[in-house]
């Protein structure tokens, strides 16, 4: 397994300075945004797609160093009900997978999306309960009607530019937020479909990591791994439960936040983290995405860094002598 970083908390800083710092810190990859949410400060497909000059000597800064691209992301809602917001979202999508091609990068790392309520709808629905029945009948018409024919056309089109990865990852808010759902988009759709497994935004639904590693691995269904953590406060759960719609920045209230690695779980899980994707055959990159209010980047990234190397196998295992 290798040892990345998304790129996207040094996006104030210039591609190759990123690039170095990351390398200096002791990343073996990077994954880059394209747009939507995580921006394309680092990598704009239409820039790159435009210039074969700029696309050479964007290839040659990240070989140079010796890193790999372990995917690019472009985490939108191309489902969005409001027509402009979906359209601009899935014309990244779009060029990124265009991209993708031209780098033979394997992996393009999305959000499902997630519709409105009905044809009409303004804003985006996101389900989380039952009853009443009303519910179910969204749930019916996001899923037949909006979400698996868009995905069943994106694969398609994908597999047209030689990418076989779509990495979904798993986060409340859209339609494809835990093992559950991804695996029924990855019935509906193909094997084409998979994680972008983010330990982060399940461990506050109350899934445990590792058996979910162990589901999806089981249909190797993981593409693409993030080391991101999260801090359950449990004096705040008990009060209100995990489902929290107060602002990050209000830590000491809300019922979980993000941390970096090692500072929401402690070490043995990631270590048993890192050993369970080892058990389902992973053997790809663990990407560590920053989103720690309370550590800068340097010192946040270097924390994550230093839990991860320290979890990480490096060497082919060996013959069992002892069976």
């Amino acid at each position: 397994m290798k040892l990345g970083v998304l790129t996207v908390p040094y996006q104030s800083l210039p591609l190759e300075e990123a690039l170095d710092k990351l390398k200096a810190m002791g990343a073996e990859s990077v994954e880059l945004g394209t747009g939507n949410y995580p921006g394309s400060a680092h990598c704009s497909p239409d820039e790159l797609l435009a210039d074969e000059q700029k696309l050479q000597h964007f290839m040659d800064a990240i070989e140079s160093r010796g890193l790999l691209i372990s995917a690019l992301s472009c985490h939108g809602n191309p489902l969005h009900p409001d027509a402009e917001i979906a359209e601009q979202d899935h014309q990244v999508w779009r060029q990124t997978v265009r991209l993708a091609e031209r780098l033979s990068v394997p992996v393009v790392n999305v959000f499902s999306g997630c519709p409105g309520d009905y044809e009409g709808a303004r804003y985006p629905n996101w389900v989380t309960c039952s009853w009443p029945p009303d519910y179910q009948t969204i749930l019916d018409w996001q899923w037949n009607e909006v979400v698996i024919p868009y995905w069943k056309r994106e694969a398609q089109f994908a597999k047209e530019h030689g990418i076989e990865k779509i990495a979904f990852e798993m986060h409340p808010g859209f339609v494809v937020y835990n093992p559950e759902t991804l695996l029924k988009l990855r019935e509906a759709v193909g094997d084409m479909i998979g994680a972008n497994f983010d330990p982060s935004h399940l461990i506050w639904q109350g899934i445990d990591p590792i058996e979910a590693i162990k589901k999806l691995g089981r249909e190797r269904a993981i593409f693409h791994v993030h080391a991101k953590d999260t801090y359950l406060d449990q004096a705040n759960i008990r009060v209100n439960g995990v489902l929290d719609t107060k602002h990050y920045s209000e830590i000491l209230d809300r019922s979980w936040s993000f941390r970096s690695v090692g500072y929401g779980m402690d070490t043995k899980v990631w270590k048993d983290i890192v050993s369970t994707l080892r058990a389902v055959n992973y053997d790809y990159v663990l990407s560590i995405e920053h989103e720690d209010m309370l550590a800068s980047v340097d010192e946040g990234l270097g924390k994550a860094i230093k839990v991860l190397q320290e979890a990480l196998f490096k060497e082919e295992t060996t013959a069992m002598w002892w069976a």
